[in-house]
């Protein structure tokens, strides 16, 4: 089966302090789909499913391969939503998934140097420094 390589808008940050963002996702198999729900796990609560799932079809996130599913449970929403939106595509049986655009994690904004704010008691107007040179 084809691999289709990914990276995530976030990434997996391990314990050593390394940020992994790249993995690999083969298309799913229809035992992929079926075997996860005999799963006790499934059975108890439905939403393990997408995690069990997922597991079975991502082969590698960084140096994870296999991955299981307690390494794609540690991932941020952002990027078991990007997962989720993967598998989608590549099963779908349309483009090729390599098309579907990685989402962008936008820096925030930059802050002032000094904001200009009103004492609560005496009224008297202050500027602070929050460069803090």
């Amino acid at each position: 089966m084809n691999e289709l390589p990914f990276m995530l808008p976030v990434g997996l940050l391990t314990s050593d302090g390394h940020l992994h963002r790249q993995g690999l996702m083969r298309p799913a198999t229809a035992l992929d789909e079926i075997e996860p729900l005999g799963d006790p796990r499934v059975q108890r609560n439905e939403a393990y499913y997408p995690l069990l799932l997922l597991a079975r079809v991502t082969t590698r996130l960084g140096p994870f391969a296999p991955v299981s599913p307690d390494v794609l449970a540690a991932l941020p929403a952002a990027d078991f939503a990007h997962l989720q939106q993967l598998y989608a595509h590549l099963n779908s049986g349309h483009a090729p998934a390599a098309l579907l655009p990685t989402p962008q994690v936008q820096a925030a904004p930059a802050l002032p140097d000094t904001v200009e704010t009103e004492c609560p008691h005496c009224g008297a107007v202050l500027e602070l420094d929050l460069a803090g040179a």
